[in-house]
Parts: structure tokens; sequence; C-alpha cells
């Protein structure tokens, strides 16, 4: 398997729905307030500044993966529940001003200096609610395939099956959300906001599935030949990846050597 976790390792500042958008009455207000708090939680987990030590929490959750991976599955319905209704109301003024209120903000974890950044995180502002879902769903694609590893050694059909949802979810965002948000997108965006790096991705995630069935084969006593036949799909998935990723007409250059060494 890929020894190369950094794609989780995502950062974000806070945001407060309920102080940016007004509310006429007092449900719409405990959405926007409920959906602050589940977004807090999920901040604090990620940016690992929660009062609750990482002991505690894996004795919680089972595993950190699995606790963070929780938070951003209650958030996400909330998150895209707005993005719907803001959606709906489209180019009006007052809701793109009180959206560039929210300043939404996001590190990368590849760009070429995510790994050696010892003043911190670069953090990349996109005002739109696309962009807040969008890193969402990249960050909840991320920590499935980090739990994917997790459980390796444990439940093999449970792994693939969470490699495979993660590769869809990329595939997702590569052809449904990037297209969407692509107007929104300045010249400087985290290489995560790019269809190429989403492909990547998605493709990494088939080709770690590839291989955990390779081991479940391998169990089995499956025969030589369909065994190399199952080697030769992880080395297709890796070498469209590796296509894809050194493309000369590729979206961004500021790549992190890690993924490069991967692939």
């Amino acid at each position: 398997m890929l020894n190369f976790g950094d794609p989780a390792e995502l950062r974000t500042k806070k945001i407060i729905f309920e102080d940016v958008y007004p509310a006429r009455d007092s449900a719409t207000l405990e959405h926007l307030k409920e959906l602050s708090s589940k977004r807090r939680v999920l901040e604090e987990s990620i940016n690992k500044s929660s009062s609750v030590t990482e002991a505690i929490a894996r004795e919680i959750s089972g595993g950190l993966t699995t606790r963070c991976q929780q938070k951003v599955e209650k958030y996400l319905p909330l998150l895209e529940n707005l993005v719907f209704y803001v959606d709906c109301i489209g180019s009006n003024f007052k809701m793109v001003q009180y959206t560039s209120e929210l300043k939404i903000r996001w590190s990368s974890a590849l760009n070429s200096s995510s790994f050696f950044n010892f003043g911190g995180p670069k953090f990349y502002q996109i005002n739109n609610l696309q962009f807040e879902l969008f890193m969402t769903l990249f960050l909840y694609a991320a920590k499935l395939r980090q739990r994917s590893v997790e459980i390796l050694a444990t439940d093999l059909v449970q792994s693939a099956t969470l490699y495979r949802e993660a590769a869809g979810i990329f595939n997702h965002l590569a052809h449904e959300v990037i297209p969407s948000l692509q107007p929104a997108l300045s010249a400087e965006r985290p290489p995560e906001a790019t269809s190429s790096i989403c492909t990547v991705m998605s493709l990494i995630c088939l080709a770690e599935a590839q291989a955990v069935t390779i081991r479940r084969a391998e169990e089995k006593g499956t025969t030589v030949g369909l065994l190399a036949k199952l080697h030769h799909g992880v080395s297709q998935f890796l070498g469209e990846a590796a296509g894809v990723l050194y493309s000369p007409t590729r979206e961004c250059k500021d790549i992190s050597s890690r993924l490069e060494v991967c692939l």
C-alpha cells in the first residue's frame, strides 16, 4: 500500500454562520447555530485544538480517523442544505456579500511547501460555499482512505470497500463539483481544488482497493494467472494517475514531492 497519508492533513479557519447570515425567525437561527456547532467540532478535530486528549478520543471512537470521519458526516448534510438554499437564491447581491464575509479558508496538504512549512500552513481563501463543500468532501474522502489503512490488518473486505468509496468521492469532486466551482476559483488555489488532483487521488484509491483484493485472493489460494492480472490492474491505475499528474497541461504545478514520489 502507498505510504502517503498527507491528503488528510488539512487545516481550516473558524466560521460562524449565524454571525454572517441574517435569520428572520428562531428556527433559521437554530439551524445556523447547529451548522456552526458541527463545524466547530470538525475544526477542533482537524486543527488538533480540541481539549480532549488523543488517548481519550481514541477510546471514545475506536480510532482518531473514525472520530473525525463521524464529525464530517454530521456536518456535511447541514452544509449541503445551506448550499442548496443559497444556490436557489442565485446571484442575489446581499447573499453574495454575506457569503464573502464568511472568509472561507482552508490549507493545502498537497502543495510543495505543505510538509516543511515551519511557519504554519498557508491558507487559501475562496468565499464561495461550493469551496467549503468541496474541501469538506475532499477531507471526507481522505479520511475514508486513511481509515482503510487502519483496518487493513483486520477486515480486508471493509478496507477495499472504503477505498472504493473514497475513489468515488474524489471522482465526483473532479467531474461534478469542480466544474460548478470553477467560476469562483482564483488563480491561487490549493492543488486539491483541481480536477486533475482529484482524478489522481481517485485512481490511487482504486489501485489500493485492487491491492487489497489481491491480498484476499492470495489468502484464498487464487491461481497465479489471475493474481498476475490483478497486479497488472494496480500498475495500470497508478500509471494512469502518473500520466495525469505529470501531464504538461496539468492545472497546478505546485505539487508535493511526496505525492510525486508515490507515483
